[in-house]
């Protein structure tokens, strides 16, 4: 046999061995109380995300009473969850700094909270970023600036492009707004109503994928009901496509949340046409344009509620708070083909008398959550992570280094409906590899991180594509390389 033949099938026999460990044992780990204090430490709302991960660096935001009033805490773990340094404080002024969200992009790590430094009865959003990966941070930034509420704001990035989403009572009722920054939060657009209903319109969620914006809330303008909705943009915001009626119209449905993976849409609410609060999830493949139906993803007596979903490829997590128990408990359950089937609900805390407010984030293989917890008597942050619970990420396929950065042919090739693509990194760097379709568009982003030098392979689940000719790239550094595979369905 040809030796570079064989160093390839051991190579690929060694990987597959790899993805089928990973599935058979993926498991959580133990709790990790990441605070430490006799003040209440609380997440956010489920719209937002409080936690963020690029590569083995996690970022943590939650909002503290320590000082005597409500302020912005900041923590990172740089090995992937397993230690933590210690908690940063973000904000400090005499009002109440409240319901962060965090997301990162390559080094720079972006957080938004509204706050009533202003004066009673006038919250605003405002922002600050670390443009070292969390070590330092800059000024605070006040991104909107009207008498009324602007509350409950959502933020999500794409390279340098910062979108953030939250609902404002400037118009009277409250309505959606959105604004964004394309040179990575240092300035920002105007403010840009969303919604125009006599209904309220509540608790906005944001996702993003290149310059494709896909944001849902929750809305009554039906009448006494709340049903959700979602719009999208396909020009990184500029303009708007119109409302479009995501839920059941007899019943309240409330707290969505969005991810985005390709054209695979994901959205998460709590419903309660069932008689009790049950969650739902609905799909779209093909970016936004048509929906699935809807699907009840929990089946209990107990209230199922504020769940926070993330996606990678075909890959779909959802994690919520239940009371099933007696008391309120957090559960978990994933999809690996892109929605359409789930798996049995795992519950993940046992720790009475409440965990809840979830944020999933997902990193290479890596599952991680955060919550706000009462097991020590009063709340505090607690983390959990699932190493390998999102076989789809990065793995890393050896420990010789390599002496050069190298792009591999995807293999299979031609493929249906899924493929692997190895690349080599010869020393740190931050990697990224991106697919496009034929005409040069980009449709999903399978590597945007900090990587340690090493072989690695990445899977691409197509499910949600059509057969053709794809390119596929990758920039780490002054390093690019583009190659072309084939989906054959």
């Amino acid at each position: 046999m040809d030796k570079k033949n064989f160093t390839f099938s051991g190579k690929l026999l060694f990987v597959l061995l790899i993805f089928n460990t990973l599935n058979v044992f993926a498991q959580w780990q133990t709790d990790v109380r990441l605070t430490n204090d006799p003040s209440l430490s609380y997440t956010s709302y489920n719209n937002t995300w409080c936690i963020a991960s690029n590569g083995n660096v996690l970022h943590v935001v939650w909002q503290d009473y320590r000082d005597g009033n409500l302020e912005i805490y900041y923590k990172r773990s740089t090995d992937g969850g397993v230690t933590w340094g210690t908690d940063v404080r973000l904000t400090n002024d005499g009002a109440f700094s409240e319901n962060p969200s965090v997301a990162v992009s390559g080094q720079i790590v972006h957080v938004i909270w509204q706050d009533n430094r202003q004066g009673a009865g006038n919250d605003d959003i405002f922002y600050k970023r670390s443009s070292d990966g969390g070590a330092t941070w800059g000024a605070d930034i006040q991104l909107t600036n009207d008498a009324a509420y602007s509350q409950y704001s959502s933020l999500a990035v794409s390279g340098s492009a910062v979108h953030i989403v939250w609902h404002d009572t400037r118009d009277s009722d409250y309505e959606i707004y959105y604004k964004h920054s394309t040179d990575g939060g240092i300035s920002w657009s105007a403010d840009m109503r969303l919604t125009n209903s006599v209904g309220i319109s509540y608790y906005p969620s944001i996702a993003v994928n290149s310059s494709l914006i896909h944001v849902v809330w929750y809305d009554n303008r039906g009448g006494n009901n709340y049903h959700i909705y979602y719009k999208h943009s396909t020009d990184n915001g500029v303009s708007w496509g119109p409302d479009t009626h995501l839920s059941d119209t007899n019943s309240n449905s409330a707290d969505p949340c969005i991810s985005v993976s390709g054209s695979l849409i994901n959205v998460v609410w709590e419903d309660n046409r069932d008689g009790n609060i049950e969650v739902y999830y609905k799909r779209s493949t093909d970016g936004g344009s048509t929906w699935g139906a809807d699907a009840r993803l929990t089946n209990n007596t107990a209230d199922s509620r504020h769940p926070s979903v993330a996606s990678s490829g075909s890959i779909v997590h959802i994690v919520w708070d239940d009371n099933r128990d007696g008391y309120q408990q957090l559960y978990y359950k994933r999809s690996t083909d892109g929605g359409a089937t789930w798996s049995a609900d795992t519950r993940i805390t046992n720790t009475p008398p409440f965990s809840a407010y979830p944020s999933v984030s997902l990193s290479g293989t890596a599952v991680h959550i955060v919550w706000q917890d009462s097991r020590d008597g009063n709340l505090e942050i607690y983390y959990k992570r699932d190493p390998t619970g999102n076989p789809a990420g990065i793995i890393n396929i050896g420990s010789v280094i390599p002496k050069a950065f190298s792009l591999s042919q995807n293999y299979p090739n031609p493929f249906n409906p899924s493929t692997k693509i190895q690349f080599a990194v010869p020393k740190s760097s931050f990697v990224k590899m991106v697919v496009y379709d034929i005409s040069g568009k980009e449709i999903e982003t399978l590597v945007n991180q900090n990587l340690n030098a090493g072989e690695f392979i990445v899977d691409w689940g197509a499910s949600n594509y059509s057969s053709g000719v794809y390119l596929y790239k990758i920039t780490a550094g002054s390093f690019t390389d583009t190659k072309k595979m084939i989906l054959i369905k």
